[in-house]
């Protein structure tokens, strides 16, 4: 018997007052797969990040975590559960060293003073597992490279350990090189197992890196596809309406999941 997913929604709504922005979604994420949320500009993809990692919770529908139905209300309820997020902002603190991003809010103390060597060796360990250019450690995040900015935001949401990593656009506004050495991160974080959902607008990253692909379409379901054989105009046609793919059942269910 097959292991359930790491995360599965079921008939997921979310609504402004009058404006439903997610109606009935289906979504399953197992570990050591990467899945590609992709939609249109206002399909719901950053509502539904928001309602999985708990800033905004869902109004109607199912949340099962390793097959238990659970609550995600707030962002403590996802960390608990060991879903970690990556927002397009990174949220990074520029004038904060490296040590002192990935440690803010959580730092070490020892003796009642702050463990600087501790959370520096915790810092570079880490960093040595994601990435062959470790950047320096002490210096303002605000002075590094966009690539290492988006490591150190990746490094930091890894502290906990989390099973489900949630990436919103990783690679936008990023050259060539660096979209290469985070792309390289996100397979090894499959190669350890975890589950990825990743926003992206950028078709070739999302054949290169996805498993599995999720089309939202003015917040509903619009297509569920196996990246390696669907083709690139299947997707874009999905995205984009020209063809009609809302699932009457799960994702599981509809296109073997």
């Amino acid at each position: 018997m097959s292991a359930p997913p790491l995360l599965a929604l079921h008939g997921v709504c979310k609504r402004y007052g009058a404006v439903e922005v997610l109606v009935d979604i289906e979504l399953e994420i197992h570990a050591g797969q990467v899945v590609a949320l992709l939609g249109d500009n206002g399909a719901g993809k950053s509502t539904l990040i928001k309602v999985i990692s708990g800033v905004t919770p869902a109004d109607k529908g199912v949340i099962e975590w390793e097959g238990r139905t659970v609550h995600i209300r707030r962002p403590n309820d996802a960390r608990d559960l060991g879903i970690a997020t990556v927002f397009q902002d990174l949220a990074l603190c520029g004038n904060l060293d490296v040590v002192g991003n990935l440690f803010l809010g959580r730092e070490i103390r020892r003796f009642g003073f702050l463990d600087e060597m501790e959370m520096e060796r915790r810092t570079l360990r880490l960093l040595q597992q994601l990435t062959r250019g470790v950047p320096e450690l002490r210096a303002p995040v605000v002075s590094l490279s966009s690539g290492q900015r988006q490591t150190v935001a990746i490094a930091r949401s890894l502290l906990g350990d989390p099973r489900l990593l949630l990436l919103d656009e990783p690679t936008a506004a990023l050259g060539l090189q660096q979209t290469t050495e985070v792309m390289d991160l996100v397979d090894q974080l499959r190669d350890r197992g975890l589950g990825v959902l990743l926003i992206s607008h950028n078709m070739g990253d999302v054949k290169a890196l996805a498993d599995r692909a999720a089309v939202l379409r003015l917040g509903r379901n619009n297509g569920f596809f196996d990246v390696n054989t669907a083709s690139q105009e299947q997707i874009i046609s999905s995205i984009t309406g020209a063809t009609e793919n809302t699932p009457r059942r799960p994702a599981h269910q509809e296109a073997g999941w």
